[in-house]
């Protein structure tokens, strides 16, 4: 469909976008602004600018050549495999972004079907991952992670988690008891991460905090090296101001 824009229509008008980025998603292989002016319609002048602001959001993307492809953002409002890659791209960049703000690595793990998974982390050479020495999901009761999901779970829940994975002392200040685990569990304020001094590693702090959706658990995690413990604190708190923001982006 071509356009004929009336002189007074402002150029970034829904119509508009909406023929661009249709035009765009025929040509998979890309489309320049030439041909996209030629088939929408729209002259130079305003195609510029529209293109300028779609690229801002993230609704097309310009490849090595100068053409148009479209971009995570319109990835995001499809379905099937494509949304979910572009998901899962858009959330690491999100995660990379917070591992550098707090300066750790960080992780989006979530309780399924009766198991602790880390889902996606961000770590680089200078905020290393903590060394999985033991498999998390036999690790929940000496963890930032397994302890922030347990604390989710009701009582016969976190039962019949414990009757599958025992608690093994991992480390001098492992919590082996299950009447104790289950009182700090209890105990533990909603709006405070949940923290790991050394419990699951020796030489390893973490902390963790809630990701609840309807009756889904998971929880959004750091860890850094116990030379670094006087940042826990700090970290653990922008960790917190960014669970909203990122509970947002895991629903999209």
């Amino acid at each position: 469909m071509v356009l004929k824009p009336e002189p007074t229509a402002p150029f970034h008008s829904v119509q508009y976008a909406l023929r661009v980025l249709e035009t765009v998603s025929k040509h998979g292989s890309g489309v320049t602004e030439t041909q996209l002016s030629r088939e929408t319609g729209l002259p130079v002048g305003h195609l510029t600018s529209l293109l300028l602001t779609l690229r801002r959001e993230g609704y097309v993307e310009q490849i090595t050549d100068g053409a148009y492809v479209i971009g995570a953002s319109l990835l995001l409002l499809g379905s099937g495999a494509a949304r979910r890659q572009a998901l899962e791209s858009k959330l690491q960049q999100t995660l990379a972004q917070l591992r550098d703000s707090v300066g750790a690595a960080v992780y989006i793990s979530r309780y399924v079907d009766g198991e602790v998974r880390v889902t996606q982390y961000a770590d680089s050479p200078l905020t290393p991952a903590v060394n999985e020495w033991v498999d998390f999901r036999s690790a929940a009761h000496a963890s930032a992670i397994g302890k922030c999901l347990l604390t989710q779970l009701d009582q016969n829940g976190r039962r019949d988690h414990i009757a599958r994975h025992k608690t093994p002392r991992l480390t001098s200040r492992t919590i082996t008891s299950e009447k104790v685990l289950f009182s700090k569990l209890d105990s533990q304020p909603a709006t405070v991460p949940v923290l790991d001094l050394q419990e699951y590693a020796v030489g390893t702090v973490c902390a963790a905090v809630p990701l609840t959706a309807g009756s889904s658990a998971g929880c959004l995690a750091l860890s850094m090296p116990v030379k670094d413990a006087h940042r826990l604190r700090a970290a653990a708190d922008t960790l917190n101001r960014r669970a909203a923001p990122m509970l947002l982006s895991l629903a999209l």
